[in-house]
């Protein structure tokens, strides 16, 4: 499960890693917590250019009654999106990358939870690999959501968790991106867990606990 992230660089980082013009100014996100706005690159048809957007973190179906139901879509699991009526349509047609350069898993022990920040050793920004729908309410508001994919987790995390978030590698955002590419088999082929030995780990304080805190106190090391 992936259920906080951070993303604290520059639209000038993200543009190095992305290469999406017409970045806005960002404030630093030490916190981001499922329901919020988060970045994500999209493909935009028209242009056939990746494209940038802020989305709603929690996927709403087209088909649910209410937006209540993207609380509890805020995951897609790697092995079985192409197949879940909620993810499948999306994992076939409306594919993203949601923009983070960390995240935190907790580890449990003797009943208490720690909380760990994940990233890059070389502090880049990164795409997870996500998946988009548009929704509208009852009332006519149009919301656009997403949701991150997970897989097994690598043998960093081992020892905090079971699963991890797909961090696609930046070779292969074309492909993930590409909306030609509707059949799952490729597509799966890039949902596997990122290298260990590219990542560092280190214990924060319980503060990230609450989506309230948004500081640098949330990724300061124990």
């Amino acid at each position: 499960m992936c259920g906080r992230f951070t993303l604290s660089q520059t639209a000038e980082a993200i543009y190095q890693t992305f290469h999406v013009n017409k970045i806005p100014d960002l404030e630093p996100q030490y916190n981001i917590a499922p329901t919020q706005m988060v970045a994500a690159v999209l493909h935009n048809p028209e242009t056939k250019q990746r494209e940038f957007q802020k989305l709603r973190w929690g996927l709403i179906p087209s088909w649910a009654k209410d937006l209540g139901m993207g609380a509890k879509l805020i995951n897609a699991r790697a092995e079985t999106a192409a197949e879940k009526p909620a993810f499948r349509s999306a994992f076939k047609h409306r594919r993203c990358l949601v923009v983070a350069d960390g995240f935190y898993e907790w580890q449990t022990k003797e009943g208490k939870k720690q909380p760990f920040y994940f990233h890059l050793k070389e502090g880049k920004p990164f795409g997870f690999a996500g998946l988009w729908e548009q929704w509208q309410s009852p009332q006519g508001e149009e919301i656009t959501s997403c949701t991150i994919l997970t897989t097994k987790c690598n043998e960093l995390l081992e020892p905090i968790h079971e699963r991890m978030p797909v961090i696609l590698q930046p070779q292969d955002y074309d492909l993930w991106l590409d909306p030609q590419v509707q059949t799952p088999e490729p597509l799966q082929q890039l949902l596997h867990p990122y290298p260990s030995e590219a990542m560092m780990a280190y214990p924060v304080s319980t503060v990230v606990n609450s989506p309230k805190h948004n500081s640098p106190d949330c990724i300061k090391p124990l």
